[in-house]
């Protein structure tokens, strides 16, 4: 049973009734951390359940739909990075080799250069138009209107993430159905494709309605949602959806190890912070050893993804491990206020808080109005 049927009275926005839902919850689409049985469980209870793709090869990611829809029949998305294959000088690759070398040294791992940097995006954007998920979104850049219009015909709803107001215009321009507002206090790495990232570190609670007043398409927001209260306050902005990504990779689900889920359980309000040592594209993260010990390097470091596929070997022999120390530990402001349990019982939980601020938002509007 679902929190909306349990409430057949929830109510619905118009973006949760374009994409099938019956609740506005979008779970965020956390690559590396979530799993199938994450994104079924939040499609299953009502939400928007999400399978982040931009690591994973087109095999995967039709291995991960088709383990989604052997549980359940709900609606899921999938994300995928917009990214070219970069192709960085020999000099550049040894630098950044030499920077972290100490760090493989004491993990007691060889040093090589990956076979590739990332999985190559066309052959990815082809395996999505074949595994055809109800919504396909989209992070690090922007597709073109050609690109859209296959989607479309593929019967594919396709969502942006934008982090001013200026790329949510772009994705509308391209024919985009939605946008992710996503503010500077999202966990994980930043959307932003078309200013530099010290201008677009633009609040949660300024972007929202400032995306919401510029477009015509529906938003939905990003960035220290963790509750009820949260969701009912992004819908009184004018999102018609919340994404929440550090709100769920807490859930038994999801596919971190134990290092990792402690130090989200210990970690509080001021624990987090933006960096690029770990994969060269600003990612907000819970501060460890290998953070402040590669920061001052931070603005050498080559950019995604050619940082990210040298500190893979580290990251995963440091998980293996269990030392959270050089795990890259993304997390959003909110983390403190994080609930491990269940994904299902999770999206019920955010329904009955978002039915209960909204209720007491109201009824405190009308005793303001002497009602």
């Amino acid at each position: 049973m679902t929190a909306s049927d349990t409430h057949p009275s929830a109510p619905r926005t118009r973006l949760a009734e374009r994409w099938g839902l019956r609740l506005p919850i979008v779970q965020g689409p956390m690559t590396g951390s979530d799993t199938p049985a994450l994104a079924a469980a939040v499609s299953q209870a009502g939400g928007l359940g999400m399978l982040g793709c931009g690591m994973r090869s087109p095999a995967a990611m039709a291995e991960a739909a088709a383990e989604v829809r052997r549980r359940t029949d709900r609606p899921f998305g999938m994300n995928l990075f917009v990214q070219e294959t970069p192709a960085p000088d020999d000099a550049t690759v040894r630098a950044a080799m030499d920077r972290i070398a100490a760090l493989y040294a004491e993990f007691g791992l060889e040093q090589s250069v990956p076979a590739r940097w990332c999985e190559d995006f066309e052959a990815q954007f082809e395996a999505l138009l074949q595994i055809r998920p109800a919504v396909a979104s989209f992070t690090f850049g922007i597709l073109t209107a050609a690109q859209v219009e296959r989607l479309h015909a593929a019967g594919c709803q396709v969502a942006g993430t934008a982090t001013t107001v200026a790329e949510a215009l772009a994705w509308q321009a391209v024919g985009a159905d939605a946008v992710c507002a996503s503010g500077l206090e999202a966990g994980g790495h930043r959307g932003t494709f078309l200013a530099d990232f010290e201008s677009s570190q633009v609040g949660t609670l300024a972007l929202v309605p400032q995306c919401v007043d510029a477009l015509h398409i529906p938003v939905f927001a990003a960035g220290g949602i963790m509750d009820g209260r949260g969701i009912a306050a992004a819908l009184a902005l004018g999102a018609q959806a919340v994404q929440m990504g550090t709100a769920f990779i807490v859930c038994p689900e999801s596919g971190i190890g134990p290092a990792y889920r402690a130090a989200l359980a210990a970690a509080g309000d001021t624990d987090t912070r933006i960096t690029r040592v770990f994969s060269g594209r600003p990612a907000r993260g819970i501060v460890n050893a290998t953070m402040d010990r590669l920061a001052p390097h931070e603005s050498g470091v080559p950019a995604y993804p050619v940082q990210n596929a040298l500190m893979g070997p580290l990251r995963r022999a440091a998980a293996e491990r269990g030392r959270a120390d050089a795990i890259a530990l993304w997390a959003g402001q909110g983390v403190a206020a994080a609930r491990p349990m269940p994904a299902g019982e999770l999206v019920e939980l955010l329904a009955q808080e978002w039915r209960e601020a909204t209720g007491a938002s109201a009824a405190a509007a009308a005793g303001a109005a002497g009602v």
